[in-house]
């Protein structure tokens, strides 16, 4: 069911309340902190234009980090209100407050296309408690709250879910709304054949997402540490590779109802494998591809999917109209184990045809490292969201906002 969203509502001279997940990477240098990233900013520039466009007096909110409800200067947003100013091309105001009196006294001063980032939500010890006294506080600031953070909405916080039910008029934002369309109606309804990758270091993790695209998709594609598990539960050798020993009935389970369904459930034939490994120092030791008719010898770590995989999978993706991709095919960020990662990537860029999905977290990364995100349908801005939405769960702060009637 679609939500009611900016595009619906009437908002000149209104302060509107915009939840946004600006949760972005930043490093520490003399001068301050740096934005490693700002793909999430840039996400929410159509929804902060739409709303200018129609007047409404801007009052952003949004979390960074971990803060544990305490200010912390290395988690302020002040440095995201500078780029934000840069990206939009139009002043953004700051308050270093994210509630009271002195943070309503400046959203009250806004002027009809005016914008104002408050202070770090998890500043406040009431966000992520969801407290309704810290969600009243930001209730006084809106006339109308929307919600433009795909990335938050899995949290039943505050300001993604609490203040929702307090303000009588909400939406959802354009990112939000191109979120829900890619990530439910688009694989809800997805144009045969439906390739689904799915990458990643646990069966643990991913799970409950397999079990739930086992019923849509017409192959899955499994990369990354999780394809271990999966050996182990065909009976085959995985050396000293990382695995969920414990997962293994889950493995065989979720096989198991791939061959009833008819799904093809296709796993690594071959492996790049090192005999030693160091993530944190980023160093491998010499490696090797192993024969998929003796599998990984005893001492050996499985570390990126092999050339004979890479090949069986491009021709799957080649052949796809519709492809989901959420996880890595191996360790991409060490040098020698990405090939099979940026390979796969290549090849869902290349399958112009096709409508190309890449569902948030590492696979985001690795499409950037690789140079072609520009060339993919929608990249989510997503993680952990991503994966509880194709899982089917409700999301707290998509549900606080009304259907269209």
């Amino acid at each position: 069911m679609a939500k009611i969203s900016i595009r619906d509502l009437d908002l000149n001279g209104r302060r509107v309340l915009v939840r946004v997940d600006y949760n972005v990477p930043l490093d520490e240098k003399e001068g301050g902190a740096v934005i490693t990233d700002d793909t999430r900013i840039r996400e929410t520039l159509p929804t902060l234009k739409l709303l200018r466009e129609k007047g409404a007096r801007i009052i952003l909110a949004s979390h960074l980090g971990r803060p544990k409800g305490k200010p912390n200067a290395k988690e302020s947003l002040r440095p995201i209100a500078a780029r934000l100013a840069e990206l939009a091309g139009v002043p953004v105001a700051f308050s270093e407050e994210t509630v009271g009196a002195a943070a309503e006294a400046k959203a009250a001063a806004l002027k009809p296309g005016e914008i104002l980032l408050l202070e770090n939500t998890r500043f406040q010890p009431g966000e992520e408690k969801n407290d309704p006294a810290f969600a009243a506080e930001l209730a006084k600031l809106a006339d109308v709250y929307v919600n433009d953070a795909f990335g938050a909405a899995h949290r039943a916080h505050a300001s993604t879910e609490g203040v929702a039910h307090l303000v009588k008029d909400k939406a959802i934002g354009l990112l939000m709304e191109r979120e829900l369309k890619f990530l439910g109606d688009t694989i809800a309804h997805a144009e045969k054949p439906f390739v689904v990758i799915l990458g990643g270091a646990k069966v643990s993790d991913k799970i409950q997402v397999i079990d739930a695209l086992l019923d849509k998709a017409d192959t899955i594609l499994i990369g990354g540490a999780m394809a271990y598990t999966f050996a182990l539960a065909e009976g085959r050798p995985v050396g000293k590779s990382l695995t969920e020993p414990d997962q293994v009935g889950t493995a065989r389970k979720a096989l198991e109802k791939a061959k009833a369904k008819g799904v093809k459930f296709l796993l690594p034939r071959d492996t790049f494998v090192v005999e030693e490994f160091d993530f944190r120092a980023k160093t491998v030791s010499p490696g090797k591809y192993t024969d998929p008719a003796v599998g990984i010898p005893d001492g050996w770590e499985g570390v990126d999917i092999g050339p004979l995989t890479v090949k069986m999978y491009q021709d799957e993706i080649a052949g796809a109209k519709t492809i989901l991709w959420n996880g890595p095919m191996g360790v991409f960020e060490v040098k020698e184990c990405a090939k099979g990662t940026f390979a796969i990537a290549e090849a869902v860029a290349a399958n112009r045809g096709a409508v190309t999905i890449i569902g948030g977290g590492d696979s985001v990364k690795a499409v950037k490292r690789a140079g072609v995100a520009d060339k993919v349908s929608f990249i989510s801005t997503g993680g952990g969201a991503s994966l509880e939405f194709l899982e089917g769960k409700v999301l707290p702060g998509v549900a606080a906002i009304p259907d269209k009637a």
